[in-house]
């Protein structure tokens, strides 16, 4: 029931802030929630729910024994905190939505908290080399980010700033591509309510996070289908992400990006990333096997390691933050 006002029965403030938006809430916004979710028990009762809950039981079983070995455990953690203090060069690639933050139904409300810029800051003046990168455009990155000392890279890896540079564009990029897109965009925005299209320099991005999840999986697949056809001739990407379809120009990736911020010695050297998205797929493979790895999230993964959400990437930074490096690495 995705239309419900979801909270964490554990967690006092989002219980209070989910009551005041539900009591704050238009009457007309309830009732079309409550015809929506209505109708969805219709169709899926107790009996179709039972059936599909026991076909997946076997799959769940095997991705669990699967899984279970790579959650960054307490030896893990301990292995990685040691390499961290030990090097002479730490670099630490993040993403932001969904590994930093958790994700928004509106990109602009996924602002950076106070205590996650505390963190990133302290982990800049500690010596380390912090690049964060994100999908977002390099605008909000600018504003979000631009004092804290570390590298940016926006759009998946068009745009990059050094820690002590300007914003460059990492290779000349045709944007006229977007014109022949955005009215598919559009149509399916108007058979998608909730869903909208967000434009940046070098991709458009259709997000469907506020929409009935039932329509929009089929929604979703039929514009997949319908750009990946349209686009085939075309120097451009199709690419789907946590509620969102993104199309941007080819040849830009994340794992691109990162190798322009590695160390050429690699001796003494310690790289981490971290990432929950399709899209880190690209940082995580490009990296030195020696690299740290972490996936958020338990989907498959290159990555070396797990972690359930953004709440502990935040700790396992908190930790790294407080670990004091040896002296010859200032």
């Amino acid at each position: 029931l995705a239309e419900a006002v979801i909270v964490n029965p554990n967690h006092a403030e989002e219980i209070a802030a989910g009551l005041k938006t539900a009591l704050e809430m238009p009457e007309h916004e309830q009732i079309r929630r409550n015809e929506i979710m209505q109708e969805r028990l219709q169709r899926y009762d107790v009996v179709r729910w039972a059936d599909d809950f026991l076909s997946q039981l076997p799959a769940i079983k095997a991705e669990q024994e699967h899984l279970q070995a790579q959650w960054l455990g307490p030896a893990a953690r301990k292995k990685l905190l040691h390499e961290y203090q030990q090097a002479t060069r730490r670099t630490i690639f993040l993403d932001y939505d969904g590994t930093l933050v958790p994700f928004a139904d509106v990109p602009e409300n996924a602002r950076p908290g106070r205590p996650l810029l505390t963190i990133l800051r302290d982990l800049c003046r500690s010596g380390s080399d912090i690049v964060l990168i994100s999908g977002r455009d390099k605008d909000t990155m600018q504003n979000w980010f631009a004092d804290l000392g570390m590298t940016l890279v926006a759009e998946h890896g068009a745009w990059i700033k050094p820690r002590d540079g300007k914003w460059q564009l990492i290779r000349p990029l045709d944007s006229g591509w977007k014109q022949a897109i955005l009215p598919i965009l559009q149509t399916y925005t108007d058979r998608l309510p909730g869903a909208f299209i967000e434009q940046k320099q070098c991709s458009v991005v259709w997000h469907y996070r506020r929409a009935d999840p039932e329509l929009a999986s089929t929604r979703v697949r039929e514009l997949v289908d319908d750009l990946v056809n349209y686009t085939a001739n075309m120097d451009v990407q199709v690419l789907q992400g946590n509620k969102v379809v993104e199309v941007r120009s080819g040849g830009i990736n994340k794992g691109a990006a990162a190798k322009m911020f590695l160390p050429k010695d690699a001796v003494g050297t310690f790289v981490l990333a971290v990432g929950d998205d399709w899209t880190d797929e690209d940082l995580f493979r490009a990296l030195p096997g020696t690299a740290c790895t972490i996936k958020v999230g338990n989907r498959h993964s290159c990555a070396k390691f797990n972690l359930r959400s953004h709440i502990e990437v935040l700790e396992l930074l908190n930790e790294i933050r407080e670990t004091q490096p040896q002296e010859c690495g200032l």
